[in-house]
């Protein structure tokens, strides 16, 4: 009985792994080049998708080098959320640390966050490119703020940040330009 579950999770993932479109990776990954060139990138999630923006924004920066930012300081969150609102307090980081230049990307299981809605509502006010990977609902209330939304086929949170974190990773990979690769320690 538990191989049996095991198995159904992992032909699901993969399942759900081959419905994602390859040409919208491919278009996110083109824009992450294109905006780095003058920018920097800015990525944000709530719960565990601040640690799968973390993830993303180490292994970018360090191997792919390009300038990845995640904003996951206690100081600066709860400093932001007491003054702002907790609602308010990705907007608040991008008015202070982005710029037209830049990428913003916004990761969001349901695409219902407040705080996520209100970063997108303000990028798309000052022409800040913002761009989501969301699931649950196909044209959830993110992915109508952004100016691309990367959709996921799924209402399983752990399912869907498995993806987001997968595709995240195949950016990372593309542009090192190799699958395995060795630490330059």
């Amino acid at each position: 009985m538990t191989e049996i579950f095991f198995k159904n999770y992992f032909d699901i993932l993969n399942s759900l792994l081959n419905k994602i479109k390859k040409k919208d990776i491919s278009y996110l990954y083109n824009l992450v080049l294109k905006k780095s060139k003058k920018g920097k990138i800015l990525i944000f999630g709530n719960g565990a998708n601040i640690s799968n923006s973390s993830h993303f924004a180490t292994d970018m920066t360090k191997n792919g080098k390009i300038n990845v930012q995640v904003f996951n300081d206690p100081n600066l969150i709860t400093c932001f959320a007491n003054d702002y609102g907790f609602d308010n307090w990705i907007k608040k980081t991008i008015e202070y640390y982005g710029n037209k230049n830049d990428l913003i990307i916004l990761l969001s299981a349901s695409g219902e966050s407040k705080n996520l809605l209100n970063a997108a509502k303000f990028c798309k006010k000052e022409k800040i490119h913002v761009v989501s990977i969301t699931g649950f609902k196909k044209n959830n209330s993110l992915s109508k703020c952004c100016n691309f939304n990367l959709w996921i086929d799924s209402n399983s949170y752990n399912l869907i940040e498995i993806c987001q974190t997968s595709i995240l990773s195949s950016l990372v990979d593309k542009k090192i330009g190799k699958l395995n690769y060795k630490s330059n320690l």
